[in-house]
């Protein structure tokens, strides 16, 4: 018993080799075929053999006699399904035979982007990647755009041999640094090498607005000198989308009649700066943010605005003095209030 079940091993090893090493050769050993195009291929015999034949669902070709090469032709492929087998007789009568990869893919009918690109800052948001029409979708990959940097890739599980839609979802969460930026999608079928592979599919490019509140390009305080004799410039630059508009408020009002101050811009111009807490705020229509600045004497300054300020309090002490002098008592203004006549009394007596 034991002698029989190893010559019976024996048997089935020899006849298991046999088949494992059929002397045949397919050229092209996979075939790449579009839908709709012809399909060739060639079976040849790598050793004697006593004839070779094809089988398939388009029509096979019995046993040929005598030949060591046989020639496989579809027309027209219309079906998304295909295992031509070639096999061949081998001297000692068994047959063995080898099935002839086949994928048949479509490019894709159309590749669409959709989504919201108008955004704002901070908040999460997703788009998607609309392939339509294309197999086989495990050979799609899907690659994401963001100017010259691809951000995500997508591929598929699907094992459907036929045309399917397929959408990739890109999540991201809106950025600033993103205002502007050119998105875009890309679907690739990768078949068995990169010469066999239909061209690159892309979608339309989309630019993204991204909406985000006031920031202001120095510090949100400032404290800086003036100097008395110069014009000082105070910077409330910011960035934002929609562009800021500006206010400032001032510690001086009679400053707010300067005709150099402009106290709707991002700049402010004064011509006789004055110590105090200068705020400017920076708004749209996401929000708005303020900044102070703060105006010191610069060193070594102090005596010229001591001098300054003598200057304006003396002009108006001047001006207080004149007005009760030379005013009316009906408010006009008249050089000959304090004038007299010879010989009448006066407010001070007889002359």
């Amino acid at each position: 018993m034991t002698l029989l079940f190893v010559l019976s091993s024996l048997i089935t090893c020899t006849v298991s080799l046999v088949h494992a090493s059929c002397p045949i050769k397919l050229s092209p050993s996979r075939v790449v075929v579009r839908f709709g195009d012809r399909l060739m291929a060639t079976c040849t015999s790598t050793s004697e053999v006593d004839g070779i034949g094809w089988e398939s669902v388009y029509g096979g070709i019995g046993l040929k006699i005598g030949i060591s090469n046989l020639p496989f032709n579809i027309s027209v492929v219309n079906d998304w399904v295909i295992k031509p087998v070639c096999y061949v007789s081998l001297p000692d009568g068994e047959q063995c035979e080898e099935t002839l990869p086949v994928t048949v893919y479509k490019t894709p009918d159309s590749v669409s982007m959709s989504g919201t690109w108008s955004v704002k800052e901070g908040r999460q948001y997703s788009m998607w990647c609309n392939i339509a029409g294309v197999a086989p979708a495990k050979s799609l990959s899907v690659q994401w755009h963001k100017g010259n940097q691809i951000i995500h890739t997508e591929t598929f599980n699907d094992t459907r041999p036929f045309p399917v839609t397929k959408s990739s979802v890109f999540s991201f969460t809106a950025d600033r640094e993103d205002n502007g930026a050119l998105y875009w999608c890309e679907a690739e079928l990768n078949l068995s090498s990169p010469e066999q592979n239909p061209p690159i599919m892309l979608s339309k490019f989309h630019s993204m607005t991204v909406l985000y509140p006031p920031t202001f390009a120095k510090p949100e305080h400032e404290t800086v000198e003036a100097q008395a004799d110069k014009t000082l410039a105070l910077d409330c630059s910011a960035t934002g989308n929609p562009l800021p508009v500006y206010s400032w408020k001032i510690p001086h009002p009679a400053q707010e009649t300067n005709k150099d101050s402009n106290l709707n811009g991002s700049s402010l111009s004064l011509a006789f700066p004055l110590p105090g807490i200068y705020t400017c705020t920076a708004s749209n229509s996401l929000g708005s943010t303020a900044k102070n600045v703060t105006v010191i004497e610069a060193t070594g300054d102090r005596t010229t605005f001591a001098v300054l300020i003598g200057v304006f309090v003396t002009l108006g002490v001047l001006l207080l003095v004149a007005g009760l002098f030379f005013v009316t008592a009906n408010g006009t203004f008249s050089f000959n209030k304090l004038s007299y006549t010879r010989g009448q009394p006066t407010a001070m007596g007889p002359v």
